[in-house]
């Protein structure tokens, strides 16, 4: 015998996984590494590598702490996907010279030379599709990031 407590109807059951947001999120991230790692493998770069050198290319010499934050990731696992693009040879870190406590990142010849063979990932992960739908997109997902760094889960709304 089914009750709603212990065997709710499964358009209605809060813990289904497809009810998560956070799972279509994480989902959704996976699936797009998948579909960047072989055009990415051309360039001898991981997903998060590419996104790193795109930081990079932005702006060279930023500290290993502002590269964490426009990434979203923190030091812990920012550091070791850094000292391996510098073992390929894409980038170097050095110390401060102001304050040796922080690590700066600078890109190596190598590295800036990578941006222009970069040039035609963007086109080749957009090709076929609307564009105007994925700037609507993306601008939803940039809406959702600022609306999630704006901290943790209220006990009230839990």
């Amino acid at each position: 015998m089914r009750t709603p407590l212990n065997d709710p109807a499964p358009c209605e059951d809060p813990l289904r996984l497809d009810r998560q947001l956070c799972f279509q999120f994480y989902a959704a991230s996976n699936l797009i590494g998948r579909l960047y790692a072989p055009v990415l493998a051309r360039l001898n770069l991981t997903y998060s590598q590419y996104l790193v050198m795109l930081v990079l290319w932005e702006e060279d010499g930023q500290n290993v702490g502002a590269i964490g934050k426009r990434l979203h990731l923190d030091t812990g696992t920012l550091t070791p996907l850094l000292k391996r693009m510098e073992t390929l040879g894409h980038l170097v870190r050095q110390r401060d010279r102001e304050d040796e406590r922080r690590v700066r990142i600078s890109l190596t010849a190598s590295g800036k030379a990578l941006r222009e063979e970069a040039l035609h990932v963007p086109e080749i992960m957009t090709r076929g599709q609307d564009l105007e739908e994925l700037d609507g997109l993306r601008r939803t997902l940039a809406g959702v990031v600022e609306a999630l760094k704006g901290g943790r889960p209220r006990p009230d709304r839990a």
